[in-house]
């Protein structure tokens, strides 16, 4: 009775640590935006001549917003590390990034200019 106890905690164990599994490293394509805009700049950029999808990025982090990334499938990632160099610049543009998701949360490790549109 007693193995069959501690086969039992130990099962449970392993099951529980496996919960603790490390986020998945991923290269994905998409867009680094901001958490006000979203996918589309385009509310923002048609109300003010000349504004690039990079400028309304970074206008809205500058007012409170924090960068996202918008994969090419269009599902938004909150950016965890929303201080990684490349961040601003390449906001509003098309990247291949790479970094460690978990859930809809990105830890962002790499970010490779991509093909401009």
């Amino acid at each position: 009775m007693k193995n069959i106890l501690k086969g039992l905690g130990c099962a449970g164990l392993f099951a529980s640590l496996a919960s603790f599994a490390p986020a998945a490293n991923m290269t994905m394509t998409g867009m680094i935006s901001d958490s006000m805009c979203g996918a589309s700049h385009a509310k923002m950029t048609a109300g003010h001549a000349g504004m690039t999808d990079k400028a309304c990025a970074l206008a809205c982090v500058k007012a409170g917003a924090k960068y996202i990334f918008v994969s090419e499938d269009g599902k938004i990632y909150q950016i965890a590390n929303q201080n990684q160099a490349d961040l601003a610049k390449e906001a509003g543009d098309k990247v291949s990034l790479t970094g460690d998701v978990n859930g809809t949360t990105i830890t962002v490790s790499k970010v490779m200019m991509g093909k401009k549109k």
